[in-house]
């Protein structure tokens, strides 16, 4: 399950082959995408004006790091020595779920590449390297090299994850990933290569949280890009039958509803369109 590296460390890569028997293993309650975020998966993504308005907030982030004017998604940390510097989200949230992706390149994470959640008091900058998503109250982090979830990481020890990793294994996180929050469930979850990797904090609710990463290697470049929100309110009727159709069909046939003996409205509907 996974590679033999220096010291002893097995890898954990989920886009190796030898991961899959794995990955029947993780089908368990535990491991299984919630049924509302399944489907707003299956949405279409927000559109590109919705992604800015959920994109980095250049007034809420450490002065060692800046919005690009180019692409509103992604920001830039100046190599500023001994400095640990990160940005929140524009937009904070108290309800719904809301799914983001982060894309943050293996080689510019260095030592200490921390995602998560946290309040607007959190604080953003930190004289040398370290976790800071996470090492307070207000926030809530996954730290990428080390595979542990910090929360008021000063006086709370921290904890694996993904949970079903052993001692002698290490979790390859890679470019790219997905970012899970339930503000009604209160939770904070991640989801990798398509694998849903369980709850990894709870207690959220009843609080306003941003996105927020926090980096340490000079010229990393960082991109948030919301995916979709889903608002608490049962789903319609319309809605839960379409997803229903578009399950039994699979994502590979659903070219095949323009076969389908309906009405061209009820197909557009179905396709999203």
């Amino acid at each position: 399950m996974g590679q033999k590296v220096p010291g002893g460390i097995k890898t954990v890569d989920m886009r190796d082959p030898a991961f899959r028997p794995l990955k029947l293993e993780l089908q368990a309650l535990d491991y299984t995408k919630p049924s509302r975020l399944d489907m707003l998966l299956d949405m279409p993504h927000a559109s590109a004006d919705v992604q800015v308005q959920h994109s980095w907030n250049n007034d809420d982030r450490s002065l060692n790091i800046f919005v690009k004017e180019d692409n509103k998604l992604i920001f830039h940390r100046h190599p500023v020595a001994q400095s640990t510097d990160a940005i929140r989200g524009r937009v904070g949230y108290t309800r719904g779920l809301h799914v983001w992706e982060i894309s943050w390149a293996m080689r510019q994470r260095g030592t200490h590449a921390v995602v998560g959640v946290a309040s607007g008091e959190a604080p953003l900058h930190s004289v040398g390297y370290t976790a800071l998503v996470g090492n307070n109250s207000e926030s809530w982090g996954w730290d990428l090299g080390r595979n542990k979830l910090y929360h008021d990481g000063k006086n709370q020890p921290s904890r694996t994850y993904p949970a079903f990793l052993e001692p002698d294994e290490t979790f390859i996180v890679p470019d790219s990933f997905l970012v899970v929050l339930d503000m009604d469930e209160g939770t904070l979850s991640f989801i990798v290569d398509g694998q849903y990797l369980g709850v990894a904090f709870r207690g959220l609710k009843g609080r306003k949280l941003y996105p927020v990463v926090s980096a340490v290697w000079g010229h990393c470049e960082i991109k948030i890009r919301y995916i979709n929100g889903l608002d608490p309110e049962p789903l319609p009727l319309m809605d839960l039958c379409r997803r229903s159709v578009r399950v039994a069909l699979g994502r590979e046939r659903l070219s095949e509803i323009h076969g389908l003996p309906l009405p061209a409205s009820l197909k557009n509907y179905l396709l999203y369109q």
